[in-house]
């Protein structure tokens, strides 16, 4: 079996939840005594570390700086999407299959941001394309927009504060978000969105540094230097139908003001 195969059956059984392993019979682990071995010699020890250590300039780094140094190092999407790629500070890369990079038109006015991508963001490389990405589209639809709209008056640019997979979709971590965040920035600054549109309570901490998505959804705010509008995502109204009246809202609320209303 190769390493590849080997990869493959253990993400197969981290799908299944199989996160632990565990023997067929207990261990009493404080009955049994460490063994002790010899210590290595100091120089042996020091050639180990010098072969397998990252380099210095990447080991000592900060995260965040390093990850802004890249970003704003990008002078294209494309050159961003391989300093994205190309970036490896973040664990989350490690577990991964792909980077989910964006989606859509982009030159489009309005661009969406989620959380982090999903299982089948993952598989496919693109955002929004599970069941909630499905109910995205039917969404905008409603109002006249579309991902695929060759027109950037009526098209989408979709992308994530997180570019991979969290572990069996937990939340994203403070400090994974403050890593990533600068990438995102550079993302916006890039694509140059008229209006910027938050989806759930993690983007909306990631870009205004508030949550509560029940109090800010149905009222603009200001993210990254433009107008911002939090909005239910769409997982959410898959748990709570009853919340789909209220995205309605906000919907009629992004379409009046792309039309030149307040």
């Amino acid at each position: 079996m190769d390493w590849h195969e080997a990869k493959a059956l253990l993400d197969w059984q981290i799908e299944l939840g199989a996160t632990e392993a565990i023997g067929e019979t207990p261990v009493n682990r404080y009955a049994q005594a460490p063994e002790r071995t010899a210590d290595p010699p100091l120089a042996a020890v020091a050639a180990v570390a010098s072969d397998s250590a990252a380099p210095p300039d990447v080991a000592m780094s900060d995260p965040v700086q390093a990850a802004r140094a890249a970003a704003a190092a990008a002078q294209d999407l494309e050159s961003l999407r391989m300093a994205i790629s190309d970036f490896d500070l973040c664990d989350l890369k490690r577990g991964a299959r792909n980077l989910v990079f964006a989606d859509g038109h982009p030159e489009a006015r309005v661009m969406v941001i989620g959380e982090a991508p999903g299982r089948d963001e993952d598989i496919q490389g693109k955002p929004f394309v599970g069941r909630a990405g499905k109910l995205l589209d039917r969404m905008f639809a409603a109002i006249g927009m579309d991902r695929a709209a060759p027109d950037p008056d009526h098209a989408l640019y979709i992308a994530n504060v997180l570019p991979w997979r969290p572990p069996q979709n937990r939340d994203p971590r403070p400090e994974e978000v403050a890593m990533m965040l600068p990438f995102v920035e550079r993302h916006v600054a890039l694509v140059a969105p008229e209006i910027l549109v938050l989806m759930g309570n993690h983007s909306c901490q990631a870009l205004l540094g508030r949550r509560g998505i029940t109090r800010l959804r149905g009222t603009w705010a200001e993210a990254l230097g433009r107008p911002a509008l939090p909005m239910f995502h769409p997982a959410y109204l898959l748990r709570n139908p009853q919340a789909k009246g209220a995205a309605w809202h906000d919907l009629l609320m992004l379409r009046a003001r792309l039309k030149g209303g307040n």
